[in-house]
């Protein structure tokens, strides 16, 4: 096995080893919320919704590259490059979107109660599943090239001139031109929730500053006490959202500078190392963004305490239940 496959194979094994039992915990840790509950707030909706869709990255795309690259299996075709590829750039433009989404509700949870911020903060909670709606069918319908120039490796000299080398997939583009015009696409479609994100964390992150100094100055009095339990949660939220925002901001930062590198490189086929290195970074904030949502969602990490306890227990009842 050549070397340079075997590590590829080695890092995106660590993705996938970290992704996807990391997106299955938050999945299951909402899902018994919402079975003890019986109702998700909208944020831990969002929440839920981001984990499935970067599950869906982590699985779809690194595992599979994952044992490609070991040999452990032969899976690329024309159809499945098409398949994988697809799945794998909606999910990965959703997961974008969706973490906006969380941002920009989280800046309008800290809008003080009756003010115009709290009221758009009510209507978006209100319509959260035609928002789901309108994200899946925007970012499933902005994926359709995918469909149309995603082939298998071949041996074709023809395939030389507007492609993109996935390794084990092309994207062969008709021209130049549809190739810089979709790549243009893909760039605005991920630069706008990035800006919007980036604004959003800046005033949550105002607000941040501003309570921190009102609670200075009211500390030592007995009228801070009152409302320390919904502050704390409040903060806590904001500062989880901060940490996936600037996580998001540096890997696909990356990832859509490298992109924006294979539409200036004309006339030859984008070497295959550029484009596993835009996936890698890209791949990575789907794993480590629920181990982020772990460490910091409080539902999460109850809901892991209560199972984690109960094995303990009912372990302990049945050897005593033998005896």
């Amino acid at each position: 096995m050549p070397s340079v496959q075997f590590v590829r194979g080695m890092l995106y094994l660590s993705l996938t080893v970290v992704g996807v039992p990391g997106n299955i915990t938050v999945i299951l840790a909402f899902l018994l919320l919402l079975y003890q509950e019986n109702r998700l707030l909208p944020a831990d909706t969002i929440v839920l919704h981001l984990a499935c869709v970067n599950f869906l990255v982590v699985a779809v795309r690194c595992l599979l590259e994952t044992l490609a690259s070991l040999r452990l299996a032969i899976i690329f075709g024309d159809l499945s490059c098409k398949a994988v590829i697809y799945i794998y750039r909606t999910s990965r433009s959703l997961s974008i979107w969706l973490t906006f989404i969380l941002s920009a509700y989280q800046c309008l949870s800290i809008a003080p109660p009756g003010s115009r911020w709290a009221s758009i903060r009510a209507l978006v909670a209100h319509y959260l599943g035609f928002v789901f709606l309108f994200l899946w069918l925007l970012n499933t319908g902005m994926s359709y090239a995918t469909l149309l120039y995603a082939l298998g490796v071949r041996n074709d000299s023809s395939l030389i001139n507007h492609s993109i080398n996935l390794e084990f997939c092309y994207i062969h583009f008709p021209s130049e031109l549809a190739k810089e015009a979709i790549g243009a696409a893909q760039v605005g479609r991920d630069v706008v929730p990035m800006a919007l994100m980036t604004l959003a964390s800046l005033i949550i992150l105002v607000f941040l500053y501003k309570h921190s100094q009102q609670v200075k100055g009211l500390r030592g009095s007995s009228s801070s006490g009152g409302g320390r339990g919904r502050g704390g949660a409040e903060q806590r939220a904001a500062k989880a959202v901060i940490a996936l925002v600037t996580l998001y901001v540096v890997l696909f930062g990356v990832d859509n500078g490298l992109w924006v590198y294979t539409l200036t490189v004309r006339k030859t086929m984008i070497s295959s190392l550029i484009s596993d290195l835009r996936i890698f970074f890209s791949s990575l904030y789907a794993a480590l963004s629920p181990v982020v949502i772990i460490a910091s969602n409080r539902k999460v990490n109850g809901r892991l305490r209560c199972v984690l306890q109960e094995k303990p227990v009912q372990e302990k009842a049945t050897s005593l239940s033998t005896m």
